[in-house]
This record gives structure tokens, C-alpha cells and sequence, in this order.
């Protein structure tokens, strides 16, 4: 027997938020975007719980499909709000974003600007992976693409954060010559 949704979802919630709220922090930078955009994939997940199929996904591998989704739409309806021009009429002061940075959310800023250098699909990958905490099969699946495919280009795309990284380093300023 299947249990209720509300207990069955509360369970996953406890089992799962933090690689919900990791993959979608991952992928969007925003610490309460990313709460709000964690608590609507499990609202959702609660009204689609009587099509949630086992066989075919893990739970945690549905409730990153349905944050996927959720971050496509976001990503949609953000555009319209880009360009707001500064001053009257416009985005005032207290709307402008504040210095919270990556750091906020356990990114550093080498992080997030080697990130950045990815492609599109790369740093999806990059988020289900370490943000989500996907394995290689699960995100295969959930992108449909290959096995082979999702190894590639993790080992590609941690080669190249590698070497941003590195480079990063070389040029910050030394902390030894103060």
C-alpha cells in the first residue's frame, strides 16, 4: 500500500531538500530565489504525487526534474524584468542586489566566475552533479543523454574549472606579501 502524499512527501522533503535546494542554488545564485524556487518543486511534487511513478525515476531524481522545470520557467519569466532602467520609474535603490555574493550560499567567487565559462548544458550538468548530488546514470536519464555523454562532460567541464581555478590563483594577489 502506497503511503499518503502529504506523509510520503514529507518524508522525501526531509530525505531530499538539500539536493533540491543545492542543484537549484547551484544553477540560479540567489539564496532566496532558490529557497522559494526549492518550496514550489515540492508544492508541485505534492499535487503530482499520484503520477509520481517509481519504476520509472528515483525520488530524488523526479523532484530534480520537476526543480528543473521550474527553473526553465523562472529563467522565462526573469527576462521580462532584465531590463529595468535605474531611478524614476525604474528599479530603486533597495531593489538593487546586495552584497550577500556567492559566498552566501557556499560558492566562492573563483567558483562562480570559473562557472560562468562553462556552457549552458555543462554547468547543468556541473549543478545536478555536485549541486544536486546525482549520480552519472540518474542525470543520463533525467537530460536524456548517454552515460558516456555525462562522463564526458564532467571530466571536460572539471578540467576546465580546473584550470580557471588555477589561473585565479595565480593572478589574486598574494596574501603572503602583505
Amino acid at each position: 500500500m502506497r503511503e499518503e502524499p502529504a506523509a510520503a512527501l514529507a518524508r522525501l522533503f526531509d530525505e531530499h531538500v538539500w539536493d533540491v535546494y543545492g542543484f537549484v542554488c547551484y544553477r540560479i545564485g540567489d539564496r532566496v530565489e532558490a529557497e522559494d524556487l526549492t518550496q514550489q518543486t515540492f508544492e508541485r511534487a505534492l499535487r503530482a504525487w499520484r503520477r509520481f511513478d517509481p519504476s520509472r525515476a528515483q525520488p530524488r531524481t523526479w523532484l530534480l526534474a520537476i526543480a528543473r522545470n521550474l527553473l526553465v520557467d523562472h529563467y522565462r519569466r526573469d527576462r521580462s524584468r532584465m531590463n529595468r532602467h535605474l531611478g524614476e520609474g525604474g528599479v530603486t535603490e533597495e531593489q538593487l542586489p546586495t552584497e550577500e555574493g556567492p559566498e552566501a550560499y557556499g560558492i566562492s567567487p573563483e567558483l562562480e566566475a570559473a562557472l560562468a565559462t562553462l556552457s549552458e548544458r555543462d554547468r547543468e550538468v556541473v549543478a545536478l552533479r555536485f549541486g544536486g548530488d546525482l549520480r552519472g546514470p540518474e542525470i543520463a536519464k533525467l537530460l536524456d543523454l548517454t552515460l558516456a555523454n555525462v562522463q564526458q562532460i564532467l571530466s571536460r567541464s572539471l578540467r576546465k574549472l580546473r584550470v580557471e581555478l588555477e589561473v585565479a590563483a595565480d593572478t589574486a594577489p598574494s596574501m603572503r606579501s602583505r
